[in-house]
């Protein structure tokens, strides 16, 4: 629930405020702002609290760290046939092509060290499933180009998964955010992968150190596990998956 008790979570506090999650929390990290801890590391707010704290109701929110193009809907196919540009990703969202710079450094061991810890579960709980790295396609209704960074698609799913690319909508898709912080994976691609019904949608920040897990529950995303710094994150429905931030940091 997002709100209880005039109590509410650290993603409707971003909403309030327009910041980032990932201010948020670094924001409870630094004790900059009030918080209430509840079991498991679980943090909620009040807003008024935490507008007492700032000195300010009024927040400027962040711009968008992507660019949309007016005057083209793009494909798959206009995918296929765009040249390579080294040191850049793209991606088509709904149409719209996305230009972004290629992942860094510490976004890949981050990126390594996850896909170890999914590897590792699903090999003992879906043999048949995969556990897949980017770069790889994702593709949704011809106008859906992606490529998240970690996905697992289960063995109840094979038919998705082509020779070239993965046609349709993995139980799981991860997202590790830039340095800067992306509206575009928290807003943008959030919205595509709910309409797609993905049961599983994680986000990671390695520069705040976070970890957000979602869960598609009667259509809509529920944040349902979270953890920070050297939290041990224990993940509610994919039962026994422990998930030890520290080590993805180090």
């Amino acid at each position: 629930m997002a709100k209880e008790n005039g109590l509410i979570t650290a993603q409707v506090l971003a909403e309030e405020l327009g910041l980032s999650v990932e201010t948020v929390w670094r924001y409870t990290r630094e004790k900059k702002i009030p918080y209430i801890e509840l079991g498991s590391k679980q943090y909620r707010y009040r807003l008024a609290d935490v507008l007492n704290a700032l000195g300010s109701s009024t927040v400027k929110k962040q711009p968008a760290d992507y660019k949309a193009s007016a005057n083209k809907k793009y494909t798959y196919q206009d995918y296929l046939e765009m040249p390579e540009e080294p040191g850049y990703r793209l991606e088509i969202l709904e149409g719209m092509l996305v230009k972004e710079p290629s992942p860094n450094v510490p976004h890949q061991r981050v990126s390594r060290r996850l896909a170890r810890i999914l590897e590792d579960y699903f090999w003992e709980e879906d043999p048949e499933g995969e556990v897949f790295i980017a770069p790889l396609d994702v593709t949704f209704h011809d106008v859906t180009v992606v490529q998240p960074d970690l996905f697992y698609v289960s063995g109840a799913q094979k038919e998705i998964v082509k020779h070239t690319r993965i046609d349709g909508s993995p139980t799981l898709v991860v997202e590790i955010l830039p340095p800067s912080g992306s509206r575009k994976d928290r807003l943008q691609k959030m919205q595509i992968y709910q309409k797609e019904q993905i049961e599983h949608y994680w986000l990671v920040n390695p520069e705040e150190k976070t970890l957000e897990c979602f869960h598609l529950r009667e259509g809509v995303y529920a944040l349902i596990a979270a953890g920070m710094d050297d939290d041990v994150v224990e993940h509610p429905i994919l039962n026994g998956l422990s998930i030890p931030l520290s080590g993805l940091w180090k």
